[in-house]
């Protein structure tokens, strides 16, 4: 090997190695100059460099979130499933130990209508549907007789297990009390005794000698036992019989007194008076006028014309 050969090849690395080292402090310059603001020529290289790094550094911020947010949905999944499995622990505690489900019915009885029926044959009717008879109560009823059963609980017809009690209750009958003497007591103050004491009243009228308004008869009569409510009637007097006074002028005295008297009516007193033509022998005058309603007993006074000279007796 000549000497020229080999300078000259080392001289050639020396510049090789020279061109590599001015592309690399470039570089260096250029990154440089971009940390402070100011712009340089950038190769081919460099950007390519550049964008990989800036695409590297988004995919990590972007991926960050999706993994966040996995695990979270994840944590969600556990806690539901924890609940749910914790939830359906607890029905079966509650329902299977601490609130067990009781026992099926046994076998199931109607239970017969024991209304209008005695206690006795109530008691064996509860007997033959497998049942017992409970507390037995008893009140007044107007209707239904002493002994007689009025209710039952529970009701004619409902099912109850065997041994259910039936509750009854039982008539004691109606209340009985005396009618009381309201004999020759007004109407009001009559009907108000009768009324407190429990009875219900009715009214009928009927002419009598007593006054107006007057009790004169009672039914049933005072003193008399009755259930109540009881009906009590009274006869209540519109005072004695009225009747209206005939017209009787014009007709013979003989005539008039026999008219007054089927009407009951008294003649007291008959004067006569003068009278010329044919007033003579016949009734002029009456007191009380004609339609005058009067009691049956009440006296009339006349006065009959009479033939001749004189004068007003």
């Amino acid at each position: 090997m000549k000497l020229g050969d080999s300078l000259g090849r080392n001289r050639r690395r020396r510049k090789k190695k020279q061109n590599v080292s001015d592309d690399l402090g470039s570089q260096e310059s250029a990154e440089k100059s971009e940390g402070i603001g100011f712009a340089a020529p950038m190769s081919e290289n460099t950007s390519a460099v550049t964008a990989e790094k800036s695409s590297m550094n988004t995919d990590n911020a972007s991926s960050v979130p999706r993994r966040v947010g996995l695990a979270g949905s994840k944590l969600v999944g556990a806690v539901v499933g924890i609940a749910v499995i914790g939830g359906g622990f607890g029905y079966l505690v509650s329902t299977q130990v601490l609130f067990p489900a009781p026992p099926p019915p046994r076998d199931l009885f109607e239970v017969p209508d024991l209304r209008g029926m005695g206690l006795a044959t109530a008691g064996e009717r509860l007997a033959g549907a497998n049942l017992e008879m409970g507390i037995v109560d008893s009140l007044r009823h107007p209707s239904v007789a002493a002994g007689l059963i009025l209710g039952q609980s529970p009701l004619p017809t409902q099912v109850a297990t065997p041994e259910t009690l039936v509750r009854i209750t039982i008539s004691m009958g109606p209340q009985m009390r005396s009618v009381p003497d309201v004999l020759r007591l007004d109407e009001s103050r009559a009907r108000v005794v009768l009324e407190t004491s429990g009875f219900v009243v009715s009214v009928d009228t009927a002419e009598a000698d007593a006054p107006r308004g007057r009790v004169i008869e009672v039914s049933p009569s005072p003193d008399s036992i009755v259930a109540l409510p009881g009906q009590v009637r009274l006869v209540v007097s519109t005072g004695p019989p009225v009747v209206p006074m005939p017209l009787v002028l014009g007709l013979e005295q003989l005539e008039a007194e026999a008219l007054l008297d089927s009407l009951g009516l008294v003649v007291t007193d008959v004067q006569e008076v003068f009278r010329f033509g044919r007033d003579q022998g016949i009734i002029v005058e009456q007191e009380p006028v004609a339609d005058t309603e009067l009691q049956r007993g009440s006296g009339v006074r006349l006065k009959v014309g009479i033939r001749g000279l004189g004068t007003e007796l």
